[in-house]
């Protein structure tokens, strides 16, 4: 099992963060993973999330935002989020130049990298991975925070529950069509924001983790053919 290296990285005017590799023996693909806003990169369902991607072949750099290094409670305004994820995706390329780069994160995680490949700070990554896109504020359906995922060019992941009060499905679904090619969209079905799934899901939580890093792998296998 590959056990994690930790690092540190540079963010120009907000200091260093944490951050810890994840890279099993063999391994095409390097995952740069954002956490949520109200958890940092130890976060249980990253840990376990970081090691069944690793069984599936996916080295993984996750990384602190500079609040969460700091241990402040309130999220960094969004240009020190999008600086904080340029800074670990260059880091990453630095790190296993012969990897091929994808990027995304837990919720906020995911958000804020979608926000910086839009502004065109991740130039490198092939492809963006969200574990539970965050739509919107919970229980308060909108669809302004997908606006900018029209300027991202790259092949973008969804992975999303049917319980997720953040993500109406009947409102996302649009717009991974609209997305056209661009977007998959992958559905846990009575899965909430943390995958988090219902007995009559029939599968446990730790499967779902597993069905997460799988489908995650196999799509990135398609992004070469």
């Amino acid at each position: 099992m590959a056990t994690g290296e930790r690092l540190r990285i540079a963010v120009p005017g907000n200091g260093e963060v944490s951050a810890l590799l994840v890279r099993p023996a063999t391994a095409r693909w390097l995952l740069v993973l954002g956490h949520g806003a109200g958890a940092g990169m130890t976060h249980p369902f990253l840990e376990n999330l970081a090691k069944e991607l690793a069984e599936a072949g996916v080295v993984t750099l996750r990384y602190q935002f500079p609040y969460i290094e700091e241990r402040r409670r309130v999220p960094d305004k969004p240009e020190v989020l999008t600086a904080t994820v340029a800074a670990a995706v260059r880091r990453a390329a630095e790190t296993a130049p012969e990897l091929l780069l994808l990027a995304g994160g837990k919720s906020m995680g995911g958000r804020m990298t979608s926000q910086a490949f839009a502004q065109g700070l991740l130039k490198p990554v092939q492809g963006l991975v969200f574990f539970g896109f965050p739509l919107h504020p919970p229980n308060r359906p909108g669809t302004s925070r997908a606006e900018h995922l029209a300027k991202v060019n790259v092949p973008m992941l969804f992975l999303e529950g049917t319980r997720d009060t953040l993500a109406d499905l009947t409102l996302l679904r649009p717009i991974c069509e609209k997305l056209g090619s661009r977007a998959t969209l992958h559905i846990i079905q009575e899965g909430d924001h943390s995958f988090h799934v219902l007995k009559k899901a029939g599968k446990t939580d730790a499967e779902v983790i597993k069905e997460l890093a799988e489908t995650t792998a196999a799509w990135a296998e398609k992004l070469n053919h």
